[in-house]
């Protein structure tokens, strides 16, 4: 395993939480997508969108996956994404998309406040039209899925762990490759 390992997935999914976790577990580097749109602009993200408007922020957002040179790192990137196919295809580069699979009702307990959250989405559109809309998003590019209903972000890296190390061992021992 020497890719970087994309997460995906819609905001409160994890993808910061579980990523941190399977860093230390695969010894891989972390990096959160969002900490360096942060570090970059020296804004929150939500100060972003409401000062700069959403295409601004998407703008802020591709360009730093596209600037983004990691090696064996886990990337924990943003919800919207998936929004920035220039940004997508420089992380398919070196990378596997993992989709991080958590059902809206979940979603919504673990996104009480989404005001200061930094979501993506124009104003007076609701938690389930972006999951409704982001959903397939997600499922298109994603190379792995990893179902998190009702798991704590420990189980969830397990889990990943396993199921990253069952995709390598299947893609290494392909016949596509021999």
């Amino acid at each position: 395993m020497n890719k970087n390992i994309v997460l995906i997935g819609m905001p409160g999914a994890g993808k910061s939480t579980v990523g941190v976790i399977l860093a230390k577990r695969l010894g891989y580097q972390f990096i959160d997508t969002d900490l360096l749109i942060q570090s970059r602009t020296g804004l929150r993200l939500q100060q972003i969108i409401d000062s700069q408007g959403l295409p601004r922020f998407r703008d802020i957002e591709e360009q730093t996956l596209i600037d983004l040179d990691g090696q064996n790192s886990i990337i924990a990137t943003g919800g919207s994404v998936i929004y920035c196919p220039k940004g997508m295809a420089a992380l398919a580069t070196n990378g596997i998309f993992v989709y991080l699979q958590v059902p809206l009702i979940e979603l919504e307990q673990r996104l009480a406040d989404m005001g200061q959250r930094g979501l993506v989405m124009h104003k007076g559109q609701t938690l389930a039209h972006l999951y409704q809309q982001r959903t397939p998003l997600y499922q298109k590019y994603a190379q792995l899925t990893q179902d998190c209903t009702d798991l704590n972000a420990e189980q969830v890296a397990g889990e990943l762990e396993a199921a990253l190390k069952r995709y390598f061992c299947d893609v290494v021992h392909s016949p596509d490759l021999m």
